[in-house]
């Protein structure tokens, strides 16, 4: 469990489409500049977090991703594993 997750357990589970809703969030509040220093390193940190999960998450689709084989004639063989 990275640091992160264990910082916030609920973060291992966030499915990506959740933690881009709150990085960009984050990213729209500190482009305002409407939050103190502190509130903005928090704020920074928990992007950094979300950045994380997010990058996790597409490694782990993009290694589920399969690649079609086809034969000579145009008809599918099969699948490969994507090259990683």
């Amino acid at each position: 469990m990275s640091k992160e997750t264990a910082a916030d357990p609920a973060l291992a589970t966030l499915p990506f489409e959740e933690a881009m809703r709150q990085l960009e969030s984050i990213v729209s509040q500190l482009e305002r500049g409407e939050v103190s220093l502190e509130e903005s390193i928090g704020l920074y940190e928990r992007g950094e977090a979300l950045k994380k999960r997010c990058e996790t998450l597409l490694r782990e689709a993009e290694m589920r991703i399969e690649k079609i084989q086809f034969g000579p004639d145009g008809k599918p063989l099969g699948t490969t594993p994507l090259d990683g």
